[in-house]
């Protein structure tokens, strides 16, 4: 009869201590959408704003003059590399210097707006007002921060213009069966200074509704443990069972020992 609670105790126990499958999936049909979320996912994000440390891809088709060719190669003027990502650094002042054209007010702009202000610079200096300018102002690259219960942590960066937060944690290594994906962090700092943190879930395909669906530049990505890891047990049924099963043996044994 002891034995027979004992083992029931440990079946409850292995049950409630494992981790359900819904916490470690990603992107689950969601209940109340029966429709494809993915082909409705809303790309239309609040335009991201330069900040410092971005690093900005800018580029002039070919020019009559030889300087502007030149300022606008890859591999000259003030280009700098961070994280894996080459281009124009906006520093701590907010500014970006380009050969030729000096230093230009960058933090709070969008790409487009910096772009226009590049544009209108080199027409005043250079050209006509009337003549057509190729000019491109993209972001070289997205660098991040993984940290807490991920498989890889530290910075990490991606050669896009775009990344949504499921892309991102799959190119920091990916979370291990511990880590808790139903509220995963995002630490954000805006161009005022002011830093905010946001929650999304991306067990559900709902995320891609999200305003946070895809990060930005110096975005930090923290993912919390389940309470399982704090307990020790294992991540599935069998896992839990097992852990508990040599748990009670050995008090089983030192039982018997200590009252033979």
């Amino acid at each position: 009869m002891r034995l027979g609670s004992i083992a029931l105790l440990l079946c409850i126990v292995s049950i409630f201590s494992c981790v359900p499958t819904s916490k470690i999936t990603y992107l689950q049909e969601s209940k109340s959408t029966m429709i494809d979320s993915l082909m409705m996912a809303r790309r239309l994000q609040p335009p991201y704003r330069l900040q410092v440390n971005d690093v900005l891809n800018i580029t002039l088709a070919e020019s009559s003059d030889p300087r502007l060719n030149e300022t606008f190669k890859p591999e000259t003027g003030e280009s700098v590399s961070g994280a894996g990502v080459t281009g124009y650094s906006i520093d701590t002042r907010g500014e970006i210097r380009l050969p030729e054209l000096g230093r230009i007010k960058a933090i709070g702009l969008t790409t487009e707006e910096l772009q226009e202000k590049i544009k209108q610079i080199l027409l005043d200096k250079y050209f006509k007002e009337e003549e057509d300018l190729f000019l491109t102002v993209k972001l070289a690259g997205i660098s991040y921060t993984m940290v807490g219960e991920v498989t890889g942590t530290g910075q990490k960066s991606v050669l896009k213009e775009q990344i949504n937060i499921v892309e991102a944690i799959a190119e920091g290594g990916g979370v291990p069966g511990t880590g808790d994906l139903t509220a995963v962090k995002i630490v954000r700092t805006y161009p005022d200074g002011q830093v905010k943190v946001h929650t999304v879930d991306v067990t559900t395909i709902d995320v891609v509704y999200s305003p946070y669906y895809y990060i930005q530049p110096n975005d930090m990505i923290v993912v919390d443990p389940l309470p399982q890891k704090a307990l020790g047990v294992g991540t599935t049924g069998l896992g839990a069972f097992t852990t508990i099963l040599s748990v009670v043996t050995t008090l089983l044994t030192v039982f018997l020992i200590a009252t033979r």
